[in-house]
């Protein structure tokens, strides 16, 4: 019996222990407050409450999340027209960024309602109760809703995402290509690099310096399975790294968060099978 409680007790002291070791806090210049809250000045009918997501670099006050009561009656049914809606009406300082408006460029996806997207084609009305908008997850914050993409473009950059041929470019007919071939590049010349998919991946969260992450390692695919490039093996050794391709754990996060319905997960996939076999 004393063996028996001095076990558990070991047990209960372990266990404290291991507690105080994984407790992590956030620097206090990281913790989210609450802001401002913008009320409603029309008595509108049908109201929605739209939590987002403000830190403003020019000052040294704290992240916080600002609420505003949108009227819905005279608002456009995407996620975008609700945050024009603000922009316009509400609080000019709110920062996004946006372009095409049509889920072509790319530029305004954000984290809405817990998952990346891009807020011009997710309908708003998908969304029961509260709005909550974030920037894209483990992104450095330039401001408010916009993360910084430098680290993605300069690893997209990496891969040369541009046809290498012998080509001297005074040839008079351009390089020819079968439909069959052309037809192995769909589902990956459609990526418009939004960062959905690589912001979404805990391995490109940690290991994000090294590891290409998915939405890169799709375009690097493309150009690997282009008939008309003539770099393929050198392509292939770019990316035979542990660190920029082996870190994909085939989580499939990056497959479901993309808003233009890609498959990344698989065409890093086949990049893995393209290395066995060669």
């Amino acid at each position: 019996m004393q063996k028996h409680l001095l076990m558990m007790f070991n047990i209960f002291h372990l266990k404290k222990e291991f507690t105080k070791m994984v407790q992590f806090n956030l620097p206090e210049n990281s913790k989210i407050f609450k802001g401002k809250y913008y009320k409603d000045k029309i008595s509108s009918s049908n109201l929605k409450k739209v939590n987002i997501y403000r830190w403003d670099p020019s000052d040294d006050n704290n992240p916080r999340i600002d609420t505003f009561e949108v009227d819905m009656n005279n608002c456009g049914p995407k996620v975008l027209d609700v945050l024009f809606k603000i922009k316009n009406e509400i609080d000019s300082t709110l920062t996004f960024r946006r372009s095409c408006a049509h889920g072509v460029c790319g530029s305004c996806a954000m984290n809405v309602d817990g998952v990346n997207t891009l807020s011009c084609i997710k309908s708003h009305t998908d969304i029961k109760g509260e709005l909550n908008i974030y920037p894209l997850p483990h992104l450095k914050v330039i401001k408010d809703l916009i993360g910084d993409l430098s680290s993605l473009y300069k690893q997209y950059e990496s891969i040369q995402p541009w046809l290498k041929t012998t080509q001297t470019g005074k040839e008079k007919q351009e390089i020819l290509q079968s439909e069959n071939d052309r037809s192995k590049l769909d589902g990956y010349y459609e990526c418009i690099l939004c960062a959905c998919c690589s912001t979404s991946c805990p391995s490109y969260w940690w290991n994000g310096d090294k590891y290409l992450g998915p939405a890169v390692l799709l375009q690097a695919y493309r150009w690997i399975n282009d008939s008309r490039d003539e770099e393929k093996k050198e392509r292939l050794k770019k990316v035979a790294d542990e660190l920029k391709l082996y870190r994909c754990h085939t989580i499939m996060n990056c497959t479901n968060s993309c808003p233009k319905g890609l498959n990344p997960a698989k065409a890093i996939g086949s990049i893995k099978k393209m290395l066995a076999t060669s």
